[in-house]
């Protein structure tokens, strides 16, 4: 079973059990639709049998790439936006004690904003350091990542020349004729490709992801055996008294049928800070077409207790929460005994930061839950790879089936296209002229 434990006990003053089993044979229904590429968006699909269909060749190329990009670097910057960007930078911040540190190369990220000041500081930061870099554009047409790559592409080049910047540059898209491929071959950069079938937000586990978090040091396999673990265990059976998955996308879908539409996913461990992020892109993008859609908010507790804790616990009565958990931190840290008892916290001693944490998390569930808000909670056994992967891809699946459950395409983001056309229109971009 996945190392993944999904608790619903605080939900269940608001959704019956007889409400959740009337869910059973629609989610039959759309497992199979899932599992026959016959719903909506079927041919963005690659990621649902990713994990199992990942050949260790695969494998073999990364570490290849891995080892040359170490022997020339001490720093690796990462070019991209969205699904391009945010799950490798939660791997990379989920994991980062757990790396191989002192060896493993230091990964920054470049594109992802539009911000002067950010990126002429990271230039600046890059003079005294050995870099490579990598960009991350599956269309190859991303504004905010082709102009990042437009400066750093001239930084390497002053820095290494033109034959040293190329050894240097590796670039990661779709496989489809592009900018991208058009200029890598032109340059003669390394050049890796993003299954066409996978969508940005669903590509963590494809080289997009995967090349620079093995960089960062991190153990891919294990991710991806995790992943794996879970891809079978949410295969092999849509009843929802055995997919935890699917269990929390039909509470989604209920709750958001009642008048709760924000989900509030709440991380007691501050390593969640990007897995956060990428849980939103990957809910929001997902979700939110034909005025449907929860929206996905995050905060970290218990700090956001003293700034949103006031609104949670006494404000509109239109959200629920999601906490998501671990079990066991990395690293234990205990209350020092001491004579004096001058500060009050006697009563705490020889306790660990995490037994009080866990007592902060179960207050503020039943708090709010007296409060009116509903509350789920998602608990990972540890933080490792292997974790982490069953995690990427259980909110996948779970995305996946609350997209199908609410009647909608999870798989599209049309207002992302929207946004990005108006915005060229402004910027006089010629090929949005003539209607390209």
């Amino acid at each position: 079973m996945i190392d993944i434990n999904f608790n619903d006990d605080n939900a269940k003053n608001f959704i019956l059990g007889r409400e959740v089993d009337s869910m059973q044979e629609r989610v039959e229904h759309l497992h199979v639709a899932l599992e026959n590429k016959t719903g909506q968006g079927s041919d963005s699909l690659g990621w649902l049998h990713l994990p199992s269909l990942t050949p260790p060749s695969l494998f073999d190329s990364i570490y290849s790439a891995q080892r040359e990009i170490r022997e020339q670097c001490n720093t690796f910057v990462c070019i991209g936006i969205g699904g391009s960007y945010l799950g490798t930078r939660a791997a990379i911040s989920f994991l980062k004690s757990s790396s191989s540190e002192g060896k493993a190369t230091e990964i920054l990220f470049a594109g992802n904003t539009l911000c002067s000041d950010y990126h002429a500081e990271l230039l600046q930061s890059l003079e005294d350091r050995e870099v490579c870099i990598n960009l991350v554009s599956k269309s190859g047409t991303t504004l905010e990542s082709s102009i990042a790559f437009r400066l750093l592409r001239s930084f390497m080049e002053k820095k290494y020349g033109k034959k040293g910047a190329s050894r240097r540059t590796f670039v990661t898209t779709g496989s489809q004729k592009n900018l991208i491929n058009d200029l890598a071959k032109a340059e003669g950069y390394r050049c890796f490709h993003i299954p066409d079938d996978v969508g940005g937000r669903f590509s963590v586990l494809t080289l997009a992801g995967l090349l620079p978090i093995s960089v960062a040091g991190i153990d891919i396999r294990a991710l991806m055996d995790g992943a794996l673990l879970a891809e079978k265990e949410l295969t092999r059976s849509s009843d929802l008294a055995l997919n935890k998955a699917y269990l929390y996308a039909v509470y989604r879908h209920l709750l958001f049928q009642k008048g709760k539409y924000i989900e509030l996913m709440a991380a007691f461990n501050t390593s969640f800070e990007y897995v956060l992020e990428w849980w939103k892109q990957l809910a929001g993008e997902s979700e939110g077409k034909k005025g449907k859609g929860i929206f996905p908010a995050s905060v970290h507790y218990t700090t956001g207790l003293h700034s949103l804790g006031q609104l949670i616990q006494e404000g509109n009565r239109n959200l629920f929460e999601t906490f998501l958990l671990i079990d066991k931190s990395s690293k234990v840290i205990e209350i020092e005994r001491s004579n004096s008892g001058q500060d009050g916290l006697g009563y705490l001693e020889g306790k660990s930061l995490d037994f009080i944490n866990e007592k902060a998390y179960k207050g503020s569930a039943s708090a709010h839950l007296e409060g009116g808000v509903p509350n789920l909670a998602i608990t990972l056994k540890e933080r490792s790879s292997y974790n982490l992967g069953q995690l990427f891809y259980f909110f996948e699946r779970a995305i996946a089936m609350t997209g199908y459950l609410s009647g909608i395409n999870p798989f599209d983001q049309p207002g992302v296209e929207l946004y990005k056309k108006k915005m060229f229109g402004l910027l006089n971009n010629p090929n949005i002229k003539k209607g390209k």
